[in-house]
């Protein structure tokens, strides 16, 4: 029986907000991909989750991720925004109901120079698509 995976990228993050609701020290995400893997890598920059690990098994892959219990809420920005750089440094209501306060969460964009925080995207002066959230 396969699954259909529409998004992995929410089912991922879905997978994160559970365990943490559930207060687990870890969790399983699969399948895995490039997206999944750098926005994870952010979230462990930005001290939201642990270490995590690749692990093949065989088929798609998976992530195993140390949680902290420092996510209240995680997720996918459906649909998907683009915005410019400018638009960032304002931040419009729109995009600003993805976060808890003007200084609490990150929005996670993918832009041409990779996938980021809206601060990193800030800095550099990128516009791109906002893709998740995490506060």
């Amino acid at each position: 029986m396969d699954m259909v995976m529409l998004d992995t990228l929410a089912n991922a993050l879905a997978t994160i907000q559970n365990a943490e609701a559930r207060g687990r020290s870890e969790a399983i995400i699969m399948p895995a991909s490039k997206l999944i893997a750098a926005v994870l890598r952010i979230l462990q920059k930005e001290g939201y989750i642990g270490e995590f690990e690749y692990i093949d098994d065989g088929r798609w892959g998976k992530f195993k991720v140390q949680l902290l219990g420092r996510i209240n809420k995680v997720g996918v920005v459906k649909p998907r925004i683009p915005v410019g750089y400018r638009e960032l440094t304002a931040l419009p209501e729109h995009l600003k109901k993805y976060l808890a306060s003007r200084d609490i969460g990150l929005l996670i964009i993918s832009t041409s120079q990779g996938v980021m925080t809206h601060k990193e995207a800030i800095e550099k002066k990128v516009g791109g698509v906002v893709i998740a959230y995490v506060y």
